[in-house]
């Protein structure tokens, strides 16, 4: 895909989905003029892009689009519910083509059926029948100009504006002895009499270069020859103030006050006829000239005291044929070429101190990630051969410290906002709701909280299960809900919150909740568990049992959801992603599902330990102490370690990692034992610690006849993990595991070391 395109795509596909929120909130509250207005000017730009980038179909259809929203906004139409879908389906059939251009370049859809509904709309406010006040369109003598423009349009009469009201109000055709017309520019010589002058005012908007060169291209469309004053181009960079001067060839000034005024980008007009040669010439050497020629030069002269306009100085520059008008000419040209040089110079020097973010193609983000796991690799190896050689070497460490800002900043573009994905949901919840007949307040907290893109990727599919779910099964419907003495409207909730190098996901509802009597009677029927089994477990683990494959509390299968698939995958991707899923739930009050993510995946400082004379990495971030395994007590046959008046379950690796599999995975991976000796273990576990203030070594041998403890941090997990030795700590590039162990409990992924070993890394959350 070329720059343009992807640039275009990108922008289209950021502009839908502020589209569909900004119809959201339109939906929610018809009167919220601000909603209204975020709807016109998102939807005036895909139209504006695509009229850019060539993609005339995508522009004719979202005229359709902005013709029906222009009339919702000058109150000629209702907000109904159907007026609504209609908008919304218009905004699935863009997203549907800018899909094609991205994938192909060319757009295949057909919208021509759906963009007759959409002028259906507009002129009769409802579709398939007659006018929403009893009237038909045909013979309807009060049918209004706006109606008569959207019926030329269909016939191919204005590829530029058709549909538009020809009566705003915001219009002024102006009369010509009202309006100060400037002398003709040299490029206007050649238009053909009558010449048209027209004072186009677009005003303020933060698409000046946009709504330029659409108005630039109705001209063109509408009457083939003009001349603007700053030319196109400039025009078309924005560079003008508010308004432009611009000279039609062969046109009456009635007509193109009508046609360009009835532009939405054009906040007024006001236009006067001129005679092509005799304007032209504008006096004498004195000064002297015609009274047009006179007012257009008085004008001038006030506009460039009063607004500083270079554009109109210069407009002056062109009227005077004797040797001291050419004198002057040259004055007023440098001047105002001086002007211009300067202005140039202001706007490229606010350019520049506006210009914060570039857009970079996530393949090279990507790519500059693979060089930094790389380096990170090297570096580690280099460090290993370094100290088989006993050689110490300052440029090393200060390799150390640019490699670790390298990989920080690597790691920080990778991190992007919730609201990527989040931003999607409102419409996903709105239409489900719709089709269930329910009524649903959804709202979305923390969606500027940062993940990696990546985990943002894998998790979006997962989160629209789940709020399917929420929708479906945990919302009632209103009549059931008023039944229970519940406001009728359901309540859904979408949250993300950073808890240090985690982020938390919650998807909550105010539904009829989980009934863990009701899981456990479906678990025994479709025989997930025994009933001995499910009678002995506490209603946590219970609500667990939805994430088991082919297990569903649907009553019946419907086309949102129920089909038993979608929560096993759901738990298997955020558990592939180093994140953990869990359910609250209490019967008649609501469900609360949440995500336990990492913030970033890949590179990380771990733990070596070996367990059973394999080597296992420990996360460093999960590690509050390492000690000696002398303390060990035995409390009702449990084995618990003491601090600080709080009690640390003893896990003991290498009978969990035996038990897990996990310890066959790890030897699978090519683990090739400890890679020390226990003199050298023992000297490393001195300096074992985790890099944190909190965390502390109290040891000062790696390895003794009872083996060693690492305590987990509390707010991970309140355990102590027992091992036979500890070795060293490493920064290492962690990668996922995949195929057949994919998924294994207790491994969060694998490392690999400077020498080619393979060391799985430990999950503590799934141990």
């Amino acid at each position: 895909m070329d720059s343009h395109r992807a640039a275009f795509v990108a922008e289209a596909e950021d502009g839908i989905t502020d589209l569909n929120n900004a119809l959201l909130a339109l939906e929610a509250d018809p009167e919220d003029a601000e909603a209204m207005d975020d709807v016109f000017r998102v939807a005036h730009t895909l139209k504006g892009n695509a009229a850019a980038m060539g993609y005339e179909d995508v522009s004719d259809f979202g005229h359709a689009l902005e013709d029906l929203l222009d009339a919702v906004r000058q109150g000629d139409r209702e907000v109904t519910p159907e007026l609504m879908d209609l908008l919304f389906e218009g905004v699935d059939t863009v997203e549907a083509m800018v899909s094609e251009i991205a994938d192909t370049g060319d757009v295949s859809t057909d919208p021509s059926d759906l963009e007759g509904r959409l002028r259906e709309m507009e002129e009769h406010g409802t579709v398939g029948g007659g006018d929403e006040d009893g009237d038909t369109a045909e013979g309807d003598s009060g049918t209004d100009a706006g109606d008569a423009d959207a019926s030329a349009d269909d016939e191919g009469a204005d590829d530029g504006d058709a549909g538009a009201d020809a009566g705003e109000p915001e219009e002024d055709s102006g009369d010509a002895d009202d309006v100060s017309v400037p002398d003709l520019p040299d490029a206007a010589a050649a238009l053909d009499d009558p010449v048209a002058y027209a004072d186009v005012t677009i005003g303020e908007t933060a698409m000046a270069g946009v709504d330029a060169a659409l108005v630039v291209q109705a001209l063109g469309n509408q009457f083939g020859e003009y001349v603007t004053v700053p030319d196109a181009e400039a025009l078309e960079d924005g560079e003008y103030d508010e308004r432009f001067d611009a000279f039609v060839g062969d046109a009456d000034p009635d007509v193109v006050a009508e046609g360009i005024g009835a532009l939405t980008q054009v906040e007024s007009i006001a236009t006067a006829g001129v005679e092509n040669g005799e304007d032209g010439e504008a006096g004498d050497e004195d000064g002297e000239s015609t009274e047009a020629g006179d007012a257009a030069e008085t004008d001038d002269a006030e506009a460039t005291a009063d607004d500083d306009d270079p554009d109109t100085a210069s407009d002056t520059d062109d009227t005077d044929d004797t040797a001291d008008g050419a004198d002057a000419e040259e004055e007023d040209t440098t001047e105002a070429e001086d002007d211009a040089s300067d202005s140039g110079s202001s706007s490229d020097s606010k350019s520049g101190d506006e210009i914060k973010s570039i857009r970079v193609d996530v393949d090279q983000v990507d790519e500059l990630y693979g060089l930094v796991e790389q380096l990170v690799t090297s570096r580690i190896k280099l460090r290993r051969e370094l100290e088989e050689l006993n050689a110490q070497s300052d440029a090393l460490d200060e390799l150390d410290k640019l490699a670790s800002s390298l990989q920080d900043t690597a790691m920080d573009m990778r991190l992007i906002p919730f609201s990527q994905v989040s931003d999607s949901f409102p419409r996903l919840v709105r239409d489900i709701s719709r089709d269930l007949d329910k009524r649903i307040d959804f709202e979305i907290e923390g969606d500027d909280v940062e993940l990696d893109r990546t985990i943002l990727t894998e998790m979006r599919d997962p989160l629209v299960h789940v709020l399917r779910n929420a929708v479906d099964h945990g919302i009632e419907t209103p009549e059931e809900r008023e039944a229970a003495g519940k406001d009728p409207t359901g309540h859904v909730r979408l949250t993300a919150e950073r808890e240090r190098d985690h982020v938390i996901i919650e998807v909550a509802d105010d539904g009829g909740g989980l009934d863990p009597d009701q899981l456990r009677e479906k678990a025994v029927d479709e025989g997930v568990k025994s009933r001995e089994a499910v009678d002995a477990m506490e209603d946590d683990e219970v609500y667990d049992l939805v994430f088991h494959p082919g297990f569903s509390t649907a009553e019946e299968v419907t086309d949102v959801s129920g089909r038993g698939v979608g929560m096993d995958v759901v738990r298997t991707t955020a558990r592939d992603l180093d994140g953990s899923v869990s359910v609250e739930s209490e019967p008649g009050e609501g469900t609360t599902v949440r995500f336990r993510l990492p913030v970033t995946v890949a590179i990380v400082k771990v733990m070596f330990v070996d367990v059973g004379g394999t080597e296992y990495g420990i996360p460093i971030k999960s590690i509050a102490e390492v000690a000696r395994a002398d303390d060990v007590e035995e409390v009702h046959g449990d084995e618990i370690v003491r601090h600080e008046d709080d009690l640390y379950p003893v896990i003991r690796l290498n009978e969990r990692l035996a038990n897990s599999g996990a310890a066959a995975a790890g030897s699978g991976v090519g683990a090739g034992g400890p890679g020390q000796s226990e003199a050298a273990a023992g000297d490393e576990a001195g300096a074992a610690t985790t890099d944190d203030d909190t965390a502390s070594a109290t040891t000062d041998g790696g390895v003794t006849d009872e083996g060693m403890l690492v305590r987990i941090r509390e707010e991970t997990r309140q355990v102590a993990l027992h091992c036979d030795a500890v070795l060293d700590q490493e920064e290492v590039v962690v990668k996922p595991l995949d195929g057949p162990l994919s998924g294994t409990p207790g491994l969060s992924g694998t490392a690999v070391l400077g020498d080619g070993d393979v060391v799985a890394v430990l999950d503590v959350v799934s141990l």
